[in-house]
């Protein structure tokens, strides 16, 4: 197997790749209001999640005919703002709607991001929206325990075997308790953070992220396919509107 690579040691200083740059981008396209559409019976859009060919977690009606994805970090404080100033909006007012689609695609951007994102994902389709959201919050917190490590116990730690790596970056930074606290075992933890063909795709994912879309920082959204300007959810969303979710 490839040995990881991509994550060198990096500064606790945490200057890292760009928070809140933006690719080149489109606007999206002006169009008449569609359709609300009902959810299965029973259920909620919202409650509908699966895993896309991309490699991230899509909330909504498949179908649906606006589909917004956004390119997000754990370590950006952008991400995070958008986080808390979006996620109950986009899927209260847009996805249970059943005119649009969100989905998440993780950006790694430095081991911590990783670390993060890994164990988000560690409960698979349903709890990933909410495990994202509430690491998110958590990164003053995350970042304070970084520090706390000191350069010489996390560079340490970078050169351990890939399959104790992020094991032992994640009990530094206190993650494996923190998702533990909501619902992810510490087995189950220990699993996935071992796991090296899913940080190697992790990493795979956001080199084609910046080859396809030409990505330099996070959040960075697509509107049906398309990059588009806006880092902010008061942007974003009057994009949802001019796309037709009104």
């Amino acid at each position: 197997m490839k040995k990881i690579t991509y994550l060198a040691p990096l500064a606790l200083a945490m200057a890292l790749t760009a928070c809140g740059g933006a690719a080149e981008t489109e606007g999206a396209s002006s169009g008449e209001a569609v359709a609300e559409v009902a959810a299965p019976a029973g259920q909620q859009w919202s409650e509908v999640v699966a895993k896309t060919d991309a490699g991230g977690y899509v909330m909504g009606n498949p179908d649906a005919p606006i589909k917004l994805v956004e390119y997000m970090s754990i370590t950006c404080s952008h991400c995070a703002t958008f986080g808390e100033q979006a996620f109950d909006s986009i899927r209260d007012d847009y996805v249970n709607s059943g005119r649009v689609s969100f989905e998440v695609r993780n950006f790694v951007r430095d081991p911590l991001d990783l670390t993060a994102a890994i164990l988000s994902r560690c409960g698979g389709e349903g709890p990933f929206f909410a495990l994202t959201k509430q690491a998110l919050n958590n990164q003053t917190a995350m970042f304070e325990k970084a520090q706390g490590m000191g350069e010489a116990t996390y560079n340490d730690i970078l050169k351990s075997d890939p399959n104790v790596r992020f094991v032992r970056l994640a009990e530094q930074l206190e993650l494996t308790s923190f998702f533990q606290q909501r619902g992810v075992s510490a087995d189950q933890a220990k699993a996935c953070l071992s796991d090296e063909a899913a940080a190697e795709k992790l990493m795979a994912d956001t080199q084609v992220a910046v080859k396809d879309f030409n990505i330099s920082g996070t959040p960075t959204f697509l509107l049906n396919g398309k990059v588009v300007e806006g880092t902010n959810w008061p942007m974003i969303e009057t994009k949802l509107k001019e796309a037709g979710a009104r």
